[in-house]
């Protein structure tokens, strides 16, 4: 991996630091993201309590009862170096499938236009793509996959749609969002899963994780229903380890 900018080093209130790699969000920026993150974790540095990656920063904390920002910022810094040798390939690729039908995927039409895409294919770039998991926020688990390609650069709508159900398959701004509940939002569904990324009764709550590889497969209405129908399967959704 390519060495980018000397990222930032920002105070977060009494007991954080973040450590921004840009303000662009590019593949290169969230990769180094999740590296350096990763890079964090493994050195586990005295008095860190949490790490969390977004899309192209890392928020630490650390107790402020057992070190300091400025200790805690100088072994950041000292981390910096490992990231040339980084991998940044995906450990896992999950496999989901999603139906794309008018009825699981009411916006689709608009997305695609928008797009410059008819709505065939809409499908067959989303399908054909292998996105990554770029951070997972605003609902627990919830993940925003992406890039999608530059034509998929549609903005999200001027109103809000009333409400999405769980594991509908939304877009905006060159990402894709599986949701993680029912939800007002701002961007355009254009398909429908039965995979919950939020377990909330799960060992692992969070199914997906940031820097998992993510592609989508086409499936009819009846067989979205009988996964839905079938809760063994996390609407049969199929992870692979990759390394």
């Amino acid at each position: 991996m390519a060495r980018q900018a000397d990222p930032v080093f920002c105070p977060l209130g009494l007991d954080g630091v973040l450590v921004r790699f840009s303000r662009v969000l590019t593949p290169e920026t969230n990769a180094t993201a999740h590296a350096f993150c990763d890079r964090a974790k493994t050195a586990a540095i005295k008095g860190v309590t949490e790490l969390a990656s977004s899309l192209t920063s890392v928020r630490i904390v650390f107790d402020p009862d057992l070190t300091d920002r400025q200790s805690v910022t100088a072994a950041l810094r000292e981390l910096l170096d490992d990231l040339q040798s980084a991998d940044t390939s995906a450990r896992r690729l999950w496999h989901v499938p999603v139906a794309f039908s008018p009825a699981h995927a009411p916006q689709l039409a608009e997305a695609a236009k928008l797009a410059g895409l008819t709505p065939d294919q809409a499908v067959a770039e989303i399908t054909g793509s292998v996105v990554r998991v770029l951070a997972i926020g605003f609902a627990p688990g919830q993940p925003y996959l992406g890039l999608m390609p530059a034509h998929w650069d549609v903005p999200r709508q001027s109103d809000l749609t009333p409400s999405v159900p769980r594991g509908a398959l939304v877009t905006a701004v060159r990402q894709l969002i599986i949701f993680a509940a029912d939800t007002p939002t701002g961007w355009r569904q254009i398909g429908q899963s039965a995979f919950s990324v939020w377990r909330p009764d799960s060992a692992t709550p969070f199914a997906l994780e940031p820097g998992d590889a993510v592609q989508f497969s086409a499936v009819s209405d009846d067989t979205l229903r009988d996964l839905q129908a079938n809760t063994d399967t996390n609407g049969g959704a199929r992870c692979e380890v990759l390394r």
